[in-house]
């Protein structure tokens, strides 16, 4: 049963990213003077924008983290779901909100982007429909903590095994990160659309919005991070190089990431300028765990490329297995993800900021971390899971390895050009380029480089969904059970009991949150001013 619900959740994810990246190439066309939007069925630039956005930053990301931890979770601990009523329940929940969601959207009735900031007002079953789906993974979350609470009853004192770990750290900080935009919904933005009230508090909205829209960036992250340590070092045939780094690595995301949402309202007015600072400072020390991360990632790859045969300082990365498409993806993955993660430590700058807020730099940004350090990742992760699932071997690992080497150099192109649009040019992000009377012509061969970029990322998509469609309809069997593939640490030794328990570092969640966000919440609440009634500007 838990892989038939790993496959629904994963098929519904797949689903989502086949539209969302079809969108996509749309919007790439368009900033270089090449409007496809009239074909579509009168979809509007922002309708496009929209579906774009929730399609594959709210529902591919999160169907496939369901699916995905629903498959590992019961083989890392090796027992059955404890209540998979309970899952499937959470499953049906987020399906039904993705309809409700669709509906409105597909209409051009909630043309309100993925951040739905108000005062722009889409229909009620928009917001209902996404309110169902953080509901429903909330109770997927509880039957893995079900599930996870009857093992350790069943193994007292026995160490939490890593890929578990690490699932269950992640759900749980969703789950509280989550807590602020069903706040939104539920105080504001529901009543608001039904029109029960006349109107809302933007600034306050958006702060709510920001507690979870930045740990959402890490529940994006966190699963990439589960298979670079828990995975691909097997993978690649060798051993985790510290597991006790990796359990911290993993502590540390819970610790920090929820109090740093302000960093994304630095030019809001309204919020002393003393806690964007704060929440500037924690932003940086989210960088501590991700150059922990570099480090470790790479020095287990290191271990596995020597064991094959690997020489010299740099000359061991040749022994890696290119060859294999589900290494090779998240590799790539890996790579583009470092140039992502020098440009968060850009925008999280509080005078940096300024100079590349609201432009297509931020865009460029987050397709080297959800579009490459995750989707990548995530397209590598189904090359051995759909065979597993399935029972059906891989459609051609030729095309698989096509598909990973075409999203790198695509994503190369497109971020690049994005990025210097908006920090040399101030070019803005949400704008129909196409169509905006103070076009710059020294803009077009940027915009032409994006469209490029797009175009490659499309072909990638097409060769990525061609490899699933052949492998499911395939009638080639496995020749050899797969199992999931599970590194050993390499140093062999226990892991300390800081690490194993869950105490300290949920104190120290609930402590930094209360530091960072009660007393400004307290202020804008107290404050608040639910005068902005609804505009509808498309």
């Amino acid at each position: 049963m838990e892989d038939r619900m790993a496959g629904i959740a994963i098929g519904i994810a797949l689903a989502s990213l086949s539209i969302g990246v079809t969108i996509g190439l749309m919007q790439g066309l368009e900033h270089a003077g090449i409007d496809t939007y009239k074909y579509a069925f009168g979809m509007t630039y922002y309708q496009g924008l929209t579906l774009h956005g929730v399609l594959n930053a709210l529902s591919w990301t999160t169907f496939f983290i369901v699916g995905f931890f629903t498959f590992v979770l019961v083989r890392s601990l090796d027992r059955p779901l404890a209540l998979p009523q309970l899952n499937m329940a959470g499953l049906v929940i987020m399906i039904i909100g993705l309809v409700s969601a669709a509906i409105p959207m597909l209409t051009n009735a909630a043309s309100v982007l993925y951040t739905f900031y108000p005062p722009l007002q889409a229909t009620w079953p928009f917001y209902v429909g996404l309110t169902l789906v953080i509901v429903g993974s909330w109770v997927v979350g509880w039957g893995f903590l079900a599930t996870f609470f009857a093992w350790r009853k069943a193994n007292p004192g026995v160490t939490t095994p890593f890929l578990a770990l690490g699932s269950l750290i992640t759900m749980v900080m969703w789950q509280i990160a989550t807590l602020g935009v069903a706040t939104e919904m539920l105080a504001l933005l529901i009543p608001w659309s039904l029109g029960w009230v006349e109107g809302t508090d933007p600034l306050l909205a958006r702060t709510f919005f920001w507690f979870f829209g930045h740990p959402l960036v890490y529940f994006w992250l966190l699963p990439a991070y589960l298979s670079w340590y828990g995975m691909l070092p097997k993978i690649a045939g060798g051993k985790i190089f510290s597991e006790q780094l990796a359990r911290l690595v993993f502590w540390l995301f819970l610790l920090l990431s929820i109090p740093v949402g302000m960093h994304h309202q630095f030019t809001d007015p309204g919020i002393p300028a003393a806690w964007k600072f704060l929440h500037g400072v924690i932003t940086y020390s989210l960088a501590i765990p991700s150059f922990l991360t570099a480090f470790t990632v790479v020095a287990s790859l290191e271990v596995g490329a020597r064991a094959r045969g690997g020489k010299g300082y740099f000359m061991w990365i040749r022994a890696l297995p290119w060859d294999n498409p589900s290494f090779a993806a998240q590799a790539f993955a890996m790579i583009l993800f470092a140039f992502g993660g020098i440009g968060g430590l850009t925008n999280a700058s509080y005078n940096l900021n300024l100079a590349v807020h609201n432009t297509s730099w931020i865009p460029g940004h987050f397709h080297l971390t959800l579009g490459s350090a995750t989707t990548l990742t995530f397209m590598g992760i189904l090359y051995w899971l759909l065979p597993k699932l399935t029972g059906r071997q891989l459609f051609t690992r030729r095309i698989a390895l096509a598909q990973a080497w075409t999203w790198f150099i695509g994503m190369i192109f497109f971020s690049n050009s994005l990025h210097y649009l908006g920090i040399e040019f101030g070019v803005p992000r949400r704008t129909m380029l196409g169509a905006t009377p103070y076009f710059n012509e020294a803009w077009r061969p940027f915009l032409t480089e994006s469209a490029v970029g797009a175009s490659l990322l499309f072909i990638s998509a097409t060769l990525f969904f061609t490899v699933i469609i052949g492998t499911l309809v395939t009638r080639k069997r496995v020749t050899e059970p797969i199992e999931m593939p599970v590194a050993e640490d390499l140093s062999g030794r226990a892991i300390p009991g800081w690490l194993n328990n869950w105490k300290p570092w949920l104190y120290g969640t609930v402590i930094l949150i209360l530091l960072g966000y009660g007393p400004i919440l307290y202020v804008l609440i107290r404050d608040a001013q639910l005068l902005s009634p609804g505009f509808r500007v498309w």
